[in-house]
This record gives structure tokens, sequence and C-alpha cells, in this order.
């Protein structure tokens, strides 16, 4: 983040902040004493369980903690068992209220925020959470043994105060309107946590030691390599406040684990749980059916959401050299055919992903502003000269184009690149063939990946499918040991320093990091500070669309497909919603475990009495 055109800005602008929540743009929707959050139902019942289904690509698990690196935890640990100190509603974006935190106050300068612990606040032993308690899962985080996107998005907080037993002050490098919502949905856990014999253990030492966290929830009852169950507390310390009521109505979650996605989609038609969230088009338009359908018990339900497009991808690893010279990479993406693809295999249930931002203000189209330019301009000699006409637009296959146009395209750039067709391959000048490796943890990625590799041999290139299981593939994705990977990435309306770690520099060298790609480009790191320490919309625009620009003219991920809504298959028989829509940024399993409730007995009974024949 370049820091001195803050200077004169800091003392001029005053800190979009409320005692009870912050907002980055200063327009907190809820006002002080707002009773509840507008899409629960503040008097639904508590009792009952909520029957959900892992999505885990590798669903089982060998750790309780999901901080560390190695291993993996249990679906939804994290979210259920840990409190923050500010907590997001769903109705809006780059807000959050006071959760731990009974108030926030941000520095006139923008270099600190300072947030006072409730008193009532409790972990589940019974302890008070105290200032020390911040400071501890602070400094675990940032510590040697947890995810580096933690040290990522935290690195302009130069450090933690505590000023009393429940009063901690957050220090930033310099002004970031971004890290209070940052470091206000840090997750807090007991300085108990790990303790043996009265002397902490190294963190990747606390492995299956139950977290002592101060969220609704507990672990309960586990059974390996089947399910786990949390178990709602009924002391929980925030159940009457008002971010919380509503919210956490069930007293059992449990998880079910399941081998593989057939054994699930089974499993849910047998009734033997009660939601799933689909993400194959496929299973959709097809496979979801049968007599629990039938009858009406189960039901298929799609929810529209404005959440961001994302910019799930292809991602190749610029690490490799067959993947460094840009040319390659944009012939490889000139040989996916989308539209076939959507046609035949998706039944039209997907949009085109493009650039990093779509569905949300920062989305770039046509050509850089004046704006933009002066962002962009100082860095020409590293950047495409492409991104200073018009944004990329993915090549299609329909209206005026055609697969064979692109394809003639990409041969075109791959000659440029010193790549020629001999004896039926594509080779370099050395004579080295053109073939790379696409990893996968699940076996039914071939198929979607198929019909590209079938364009790339017509251009020669080799595009061979290797499924390996879970743990190998995530090891080598730590380590970046691929060629090609299939990644989601969620996108964001209000992106910050968390763009570092996907794109930055010191990320690419930096293993276990987000940097996937392996991108390193002083443009980038520059406009990424820009974007993260934006002080207000007019800032933040350019410079995320600038952002995107460079992105996606480098050509480093080949853009995949998203989806306006959320697809849900869930027993109607069961469960109850509130009235009116889904909260519009939230994902919808979320949203079923955060604000539904178990129907009673008797409503169940009476589903069923009067169930289609």
């Amino acid at each position: 983040m370049r820091c001195w055109w803050f200077l004169c800005l800091a003392v001029a602008l005053a800190p979009a902040w409320a005692a009870h929540g912050y907002a980055l743009w200063g327009d907190l929707k809820y006002p002080p004493g707002f009773t509840h959050f507008g899409y629960v139902n503040p008097q639904a019942p508590k009792g009952g369980e909520l029957r959900l289904v892992s999505n885990l690509r590798d669903s089982t698990f060998d750790k309780y903690n999901p901080f560390t690196i190695r291993g993996s935890a249990p679906a939804y640990l994290s979210a259920l068992m840990f409190d923050t100190l500010l907590t997001g509603s769903l109705d809006e974006t780059g807000s959050a209220y006071g959760l731990l935190a009974e108030d926030v106050a941000v520095a006139p300068d923008g270099l600190s925020v300072t947030f006072r612990l409730r008193p009532e606040a409790r972990f589940h032993n019974g302890a008070a959470v105290l200032a020390e308690d911040v400071r501890h899962s602070y400094e675990t985080l940032i510590g040697p043994h947890t995810s580096p996107a933690y040290k990522t998005i935290l690195e302009d907080v130069a450090g933690l105060d505590v000023l009393g037993e429940r009063t901690v002050r957050y220090r930033f490098k310099r002004p970031n309107r971004e890290l209070p919502l940052t470091v206000g949905g840090l997750p807090v856990f007991s300085r108990a946590w790990g303790l043996v014999d009265g002397k902490a253990k190294p963190f990747n030492e606390v492995v299956m030691d139950i977290p002592i966290g101060s969220g609704p929830y507990k672990i309960g009852p586990v059974r390996f390599g089947r399910d786990i169950t949390y178990v709602r507390d009924p002391n929980y310390w925030a159940r009457d406040l008002n971010v919380r009521r509503g919210t956490a109505n069930f007293d059992r979650i449990t998880v079910k684990i399941y081998k593989d996605n057939t054994a699930r989609l089974e499993a849910l038609k047998a009734g033997e749980f009660d939601l799933m969230r689909f993400f194959s088009a496929g299973d959709w338009a097809r496979r979801v059916n049968g007599r629990r359908f039938d009858s009406g018990e189960l039901v298929k339900g799609e929810f529209k959401h404005r959440l961001p497009a994302g910019f799930q991808s292809y991602v190749l690893n610029t690490r490799r050299p067959l993947l460094q010279d840009i040319r390659v990479r944009q012939a490889l993406g000139l040989a996916l055919d989308y539209e076939w693809m959507n046609r035949q295999m998706f039944y039209n249930a997907y949009a085109r992903v493009n650039g990093l931002f779509g569905n949300t203000d920062c989305q770039a189209t046509g050509s850089p502003n004046a704006e933009e330019l002066a962002l962009l301009s100082p860095w020409r000699g590293v950047l495409p000269p492409a991104l200073f006409g018009p944004m990329t637009v993915p090549p299609r296959t329909d209206g005026d184009s055609s697969l064979r146009a692109n394809l003639r395209q990409a041969q075109a750039l791959l000659r440029e690149a010193g790549w020629q067709v001999k004896d039926g391959q594509l080779r370099n000048a050395q004579g080295q063939p053109f073939e790379l490796e696409y990893l996968d943890s699940n076996e039914a990625g071939a198929r979607v990946m198929a019909p590209w590799a079938r364009n790339l041999a017509k251009l020669g290139v080799t595009l061979r499918f290797r499924p390996v299981d879970f743990a190998l593939y995530q090891q080598r994705l730590q380590k970046f040991d691929f060629d090609v990977v299939s990644l989601a990435y969620a996108g964001t309306h209000s992106p910050g320093q968390e763009y570092a770690d996907l794109f930055g520099s010191k990320a690419a060298v930096t293993e276990d990091s987000g940097n996937h790609s392996g991108i390193q480009n002083p443009a980038v790191d520059a406009i990424i500070s820009r974007v993260s320490g934006a002080r207000s919309l007019s800032e933040l625009l350019p410079a995320c669309r600038a952002l995107e620009r460079v992105i996606a003219h480098s050509h480093v991920l080949v853009p995949q497909w998203t989806a306006g809504t959320h697809r849900m298959a869930y027993n109607d028989w069961r469960l109850a919603r509130p009235d009116g829509p889904m909260p519009p940024y939230v994902q919808g399993e979320a949203w079923a475990i955060d604000t539904w409730w178990a129907k009673s007995a008797q409503a169940q009974a009476a589903s069923a009495s009067s169930a289609k024949p």
C-alpha cells in the first residue's frame, strides 16, 4: 500500500464507524438498539436436528483444529464454534456489528481500531472472554503454524495492545479502511486450548484437542469416517443478543460423511439427511428425483442471490516453463468451447465468468477510464499492451464466432511463441513436446475437462488428467506442484488485502499461499495496495477495475462458469424457514444452518399424512 497520499487525507476524512458496528463506507443498515436482523424469525423455536452432508472433496477429517496447515478439519466447525469480535449481516455488504465486542471505535487517523468486549461473553468452559484471549488468538494466527493467508491479510496490522481486561486496540501500519472488518472477523479462541499441565503446546500439535471457542455449538458425538454432530450450547452467552436472535435454532447439527458424490445423492434420496446444495447442473437436471421428491417430502429449490460471480477458473501455473509465455496461455484459453459445454453438458444452467469482480461494482467494462489509466500507465513496461484497450471477453463459439476460428488464432499465437507441429505433436525449438497435466482429486473432473483436452489435441497440445487422493492433491497445491488445476474463487463486493495472497509477488514464493497461478508483477502489487488502501468508493472502483484488467489480460486464469442461484434440495417435512426471500449475500447452506429451524413432530406428521400419492 502506498501511504504518502493518505497524509493529507487522514485529518480531513471522518472515520466511518458507529459504536454498535462498522461500515466500510459509513452506511450501516441497522441502527443502534436494533432488536434483530430483518431476515430472521426472532420467535423461531429451538430444538430438533439438522442433518447435513459434507460437500468437501475429502469429507473425512483428522483434526479439530481448523487453523493449522496440515490435515483436514470437519465441515462447518469454525463457523459454528468460534465467535468473532464483529459479525456481518446477510443483507448488506461491507458492514459488521458487535458480537464479542459491544462497541468498536476507529481512530480519526485510521491507524487503529479499539474494541471493548462484552462482560457477558463466555467460552464453552465458562471462562470469560478477555482481552488476553483476543491477543493470544491474533498472535497464534500470524504465527508459524497457520495458513500464510492470515499473515497476508494481516500484513498491515502493526500489532495488538491490551488496554484493559476487556479492551484491545489493533494498530495499523497505514490507514486501511478494510482492516477494522478484517480484524473484527478473526476467530477468537481461549488461551486454555492446547494447555497440558498449564503449559501450552506448539499450535501445530493442537490437533485433536477439543476447541475452546465461544460460538453457539460444541462438538458432540463423533463417528469417525461416518459423521460428526455439533450440539447447541444451552448456556450460549449470546443467545439473546440482537445479532444472534433467531439464529442457531437446531439443538443438533449432524454432518454426515459419504465416500463420493454418487453415495451422497443416493443417501439424500433415501432420506438420510435433510439438505444438500448442488453444484452439478447434470445432477440437478437429471438425477435429483425419486419417490421422496414425488411425495413432496424432498423439494428442489433455486434461490436467487446477489453474491459476486467469483472467478472459478482453470489456473495455469506460470512457475512451469511451458506456461510462462502469455501467448501460450492465451492460446490454451482459446481452445475451451464453453458454449458447447454449456449446451451439451450443463443444460444451459451457467453464465461464463470473466475477470475477478463479476456482478459487483468493481467489474471492468470497455476501455480504461482516466482514473484507471492513471494507475496503469506508470507500469506500461511490465503490462500486456492489450489491457490498455477494451476489457477481455472470453472467446465464443456461437454467432459470428466459431471454434475453428479460435483454434486458428491459437495456432498463430503458438507459432509466435516458437511452437511448431512436428510428427503430429506440438514441439518447441528444442524438440520438447507440449504436454500438460491437469490435477484433480475428483475423478468426475475428467468428464468436464475432456472437451477442452480434445480441442487442445487439435493444436498438438496434450492435456492429461491426473486424479489423486485429496491428501496428495492438497499437498501438491500447497507446494505449487501442478500444471493446471480448477479452483473456485468466491469473489467479493469489497476487495482488499486478501488479493495480495491470491496474486501478490510475495505470495507467489510463499508455500501454501493462495497465489496458485504464480503471477509476479510489481504493477499488481502496487494496484492491490491501492485497492486495500482506498478511503472511498471513488478511490476503490478505479483500483479494483485496474486490477481486474491486469489479471484478465495476463491470461493466468482460463475462466469457467457461474450460477446466479443456489440450488438446494431439502426436506420440507422436517425443516421450516423464515418468511421472505433468501438474504442476498449468503451461501445457501449457511442460510439454512443459521436461520432455519426444525418443525415440530406434529407438523412433520401432518405433512406426511397429506403427502402426494
